[in-house]
């Protein structure tokens, strides 16, 4: 059975942040998954991350692996909004920076055992680690609205489900959504030829940065907003420091991150979206498949015929749909809603076992749904193992 100090399920950004930061402790750090899967396959192609460039590095403690230091290796011109495939290839370029065993093989299951984990892999191998570090990113948490879980497959699909946008030119598409994944999609879709419709509850469309003249105040403004621009004024400088939200009253933290991180669209969006047809105010009642097209009954009494739904309804954080732990060791982490209740350190409580990324962001805020806050959950679990250190010739399995 093979050993290491800390397994890392994930191989994002916060699993590779994350890897970047327990190697500088000197300690065995195996990293599970394909590096930047998510971002490559599941996220439309053309799409432009909603983060501003200072927003998109993937922190390193040297920093050394900037997202601009990866432009000037590769002889990349700067630009933002930074497309997504730059992006994902400086995902996998830090990751080649890595002095770090990558392993491919998908986890199967995690378990406890002793004061460690045993890893199964999908290959049947074994993996023994003193520590595991959940950095797996949303991917199993796609909200999906009842209204439509009767359609086929090849009716209704997510907008971070890998579907491509080219499968779906020249046809009728509804998207359901405010948010930017929605937004962005509609977009891409009718760029590609598709006759697009955007269905959205809230009366109006947002736009992040739509008060500019706030971000021109000189030093008022840097009282207002972080460089990570995640959330409106005076909330912004709030979430970007992850430990005073922390210590904030789960009900009060709740309405922070909800607010910060309501439905938007970036600002370089509006003029992509001329051509799309905008229903704000309105929601889908009724939904029915009547041969290859799809009847949806909004609650004004219009209806729609369309070929495809695309739904940008965002996510549930819920880590007992992470296939990957086990019945018995979900069941021990304490939680807060779907969220593990994590402490210093992105300590769960199961001891040995953190998570990072999203699932830490009713602990955290939501900084920690962004790349921005790789830096802060890296530092915090490099620095709480460092000083917990569980060494493979400590780890004992009954």
């Amino acid at each position: 059975m093979t050993l290491c100090d800390v397994a890392i399920i994930g191989a994002g950004p916060y699993g590779l942040s994350a890897a970047a930061y327990l190697k500088s402790q000197s300690l065995d750090v195996r990293i599970f998954g394909e590096p930047m899967e998510f971002w490559a396959d599941k996220m439309p192609k053309g799409m432009l991350l909603r983060s501003p460039r200072v927003a998109s590095t993937i922190a390193d403690p040297s920093s050394a692996f900037t997202l601009e230091a990866y432009e000037s290796q590769m002889g990349i011109s700067p630009v933002a909004p930074l497309p997504l495939k730059t992006f994902v290839d400086y995902g996998r370029w830090f990751r080649e920076q890595l002095d770090s065993d990558l392993v491919r093989t998908a986890v199967a299951q995690v378990r406890r055992e002793g004061s460690g984990f045993v890893l199964t892999l999908t290959d049947g191998t074994t993996i023994r680690s003193g520590r595991v570090v959940v950095a797996a990113g949303i991917g199993p948490f796609r909200r999906r609205p009842t209204a439509f879980a009767d359609l086929q497959t090849s009716q209704v699909s997510h907008c971070y489900e890998g579907r491509k946008i080219a499968d779906l030119a020249g046809k009728r598409v509804a998207v359901i959504g405010a948010g930017q994944s929605a937004l962005e999609s509609a977009a891409l879709l009718r760029e590609a030829g598709s006759e697009v419709e955007v269905i959205a509850k809230i009366s109006s469309l947002r736009w992040i940065g739509m008060h500019g003249w706030l971000h021109h105040l000189g030093s008022i403004s840097k009282m207002l907003y972080s460089k990570y621009e995640v959330g409106p004024a005076g909330i912004s400088r709030l979430v970007a420091s992850p430990n005073v939200v922390s210590r904030i009253p789960l009900k009060v933290r709740d309405k922070i991150r909800t607010r910060a991180v309501r439905p938007a669209g970036a600002r370089w969006l509006p003029p992509r979206l001329s051509s799309v047809k905008i229903s704000t105010g309105r929601t889908v009642q009724a939904v029915k498949s009547i041969g290859d097209e799809v009847q949806l009954k909004l609650d004004d009494g219009t209806e729609r015929r369309v070929d495809h739904v695309l739904l940008g309804t965002g996510y549930d954080v819920d880590i007992a749909r992470y296939q990957f732990l086990s019945r018995e060791l979900a069941a021990q982490v304490r939680r807060l809603g779907g969220y593990p209740d994590l402490s210093f350190g992105f300590c769960s409580s199961v001891s040995g076992l953190h998570f990072i990324g999203a699932t830490a962001a009713r602990s955290f805020g939501p900084l920690l749904y962004f790349v921005a806050g790789t830096e802060f959950a890296s530092r915090g679990l490099a620095s709480y193992i460092s000083t917990h250190a569980q060494k493979r010739s400590m780890v004992t399995v009954s």
